[in-house]
């Protein structure tokens, strides 16, 4: 029986973790952090109430196996780059850290397609960043996992996305061969990709793109 830890659980892919760990008979606990009360009840569910700064106090003595990071904003939310930076790059980074001080063996990312800390995008180079300063703290696993559009329905507000699910969910089959990585997905299917290869851990660091995480499911 595994504990695990859930940063971004009242996000869309982070909910969806949250609630596919719940239902996991793997797990005995899942801790969350988050920034106010989810009005979520299970047996197994720890809420803690923090953020970037609070976070090593928030956690301390906290001890998990696994860390699972569904953290990030947007440009529109957070226009400040330094914010933006912090909560895509930085908290993401104190998190996982934090995590294998208290036990964690292995840590699982939700990052982007073409993430790449070579970039001269902004958003692209940021997210490459994060996944090599969380390879860099040299977990036993490290499973980065990199979606094209996620498809589903938020909470909040976001037309424009509205359109270009759409979109997506038309253009998907087009897709093929070495261009299916681009295919956008489920948020639902990452969350349980993600759950299902922390049952299958092979390799000490494993990025999957739409394929492998599909592949997860059958």
């Amino acid at each position: 029986m595994k504990k695990a830890i859930v940063y971004g659980a009242s996000g869309l892919v982070g909910s969806y973790i949250l609630e596919t760990l719940l239902n996991n008979t793997n797990y005995e606990q899942i801790v969350i952090v988050v920034r106010k009360e989810l009005n979520i009840k299970h047996p197994k569910l720890k809420t803690l109430i923090g953020d970037f700064n609070t976070l090593p106090e928030v956690v301390k003595d906290i001890h998990v196996d696994e860390v699972f990071i569904a953290l990030g904003t947007t440009q529109k939310k957070t226009p400040d780059k330094k914010r933006y930076y912090q909560i895509d790059h930085d908290y993401p980074i104190l998190a996982a850290k934090l995590a294998k001080e208290n036990g964690a063996k292995s840590v699982f990312l939700v990052s982007a397609i073409g993430a790449n800390a070579k970039s001269s995008i902004f958003y692209t180079r940021m997210k490459g960043e994060t996944e090599q300063d969380i390879i860099n703290l040299n977990l036993d696993h490290t499973y980065i996992f990199r979606s094209s559009m996620i498809l589903g329905d938020r909470k909040e507000s976001r037309p424009l996305e509205k359109v270009f699910i759409g979109i997506f969910k038309f253009i998907n089959p087009l897709f093929v061969g070495g261009t299916n990585k681009y295919k956008g997905i489920e948020a639902s299917d990452i969350a349980n990709a993600m759950v299902k290869s922390a049952n299958t851990l092979n390799e000490k660091v494993k990025i999957l793109h739409w394929e492998e995480m599909t592949a997860l499911l059958k």
